[in-house]
């Protein structure tokens, strides 16, 4: 079973060890790793693939190196798993736990989750390109195109607006398998949302555009992986803090969605 697994990846003083360290800075190498922790490469890396099985840790090629993060979505899982057995103050504080676990640090220049959900690579691929299924889980936001390589996409900041041109394009679109999309800049609303003064709003509109994949994989009979990378970040970017906080609550969402046809509450 998927945790028993995790129990077992979390339960060997090395490996939380290296959890410890991906969480004190993410996206770290093999060679970086030993370095931190003094043990050998032969030790990192069966730490490494316990901890990858479990889905504690994922990895992404960037050239010749392979950079490894901490995901959180198990650990939150499990979280979510026994939280209604709980009265309403300790429910809030599980999820106070579960929010804290979303916000883990990311590297400087991409965000990476990897995500198991009960569901079909039909259904999840519907769920990412759909309006009206992104907006339940995405609360009212989200994106609109034909979904086409190279055909623009639209999107919306409220339920009750109409589709904006924000500049986006399809970039890679194999359906139920892998999508890929430019990233919006910051936008004029999002300046009276937040009360941001001009001078800021300017300077957050220079930031390089960046983009996001979903990588869709079959897990098992029934159970598809998820995995989302954001990348093309400049380091100590803006919009890498923003998503690497609001991208864990909506895949959350989305994979509760998915599973219980219910949908979270996103507000603070």
């Amino acid at each position: 079973m998927v945790l028993d697994a995790i129990f077992k990846a979390l339960a060997d003083p090395s490996r939380r060890r290296l959890l410890d360290a991906l969480n004190l800075h993410n996206g770290q190498s093999l060679r970086e790793l030993c370095a931190e922790l003094e043990m050998t490469r032969q030790a990192v890396t069966k730490h490494l693939t316990v901890l990858e099985s479990a889905g504690l840790v994922t990895a992404s090629r960037r050239g010749r190196e392979k950079l490894h993060y901490l995901n959180a979505a198990p650990i939150n899982d499990i979280a979510e798993r026994w939280i209604d057995r709980y009265d309403r103050g300790r429910a809030r504080a599980l999820a106070d736990l579960k929010r804290a676990l979303e916000d883990a640090p990311m590297s400087d220049t991409q965000f990476v989750y990897v995500t198991y959900i009960k569901t079909t690579p039909e259904k999840l691929w519907q769920a990412l390109t759909e309006p009206a299924f992104i907006s339940r889980y995405m609360e009212g936001t989200g994106p609109d195109s034909d979904w086409k390589v190279g055909s623009p996409i639209k999107w919306r900041m409220d339920a009750e607006d109409e589709f904006d041109d924000w500049d986006q394009k399809v970039l890679e679109a194999e359906p139920g398998k892998r999508l890929s999309y430019t990233w919006h800049n910051y936008q004029p609303k999002m300046a009276e949302w937040f009360g941001w003064s001009e001078e800021k709003f300017a300077e957050l509109r220079k930031e390089k555009r960046s983009k996001v994949t979903f990588e869709i994989e079959q897990a098992g009979e029934g159970t598809v992986k998820l995995t989302v990378v954001h990348d093309d970040f400049e380091p100590d970017s803006e919009m890498l803090k923003a998503v690497s906080g609001g991208w864990p609550a909506l895949l959350s969402n989305l994979k509760t969605l998915l599973e219980s046809g219910e949908t979270l509450s996103l507000q603070a």
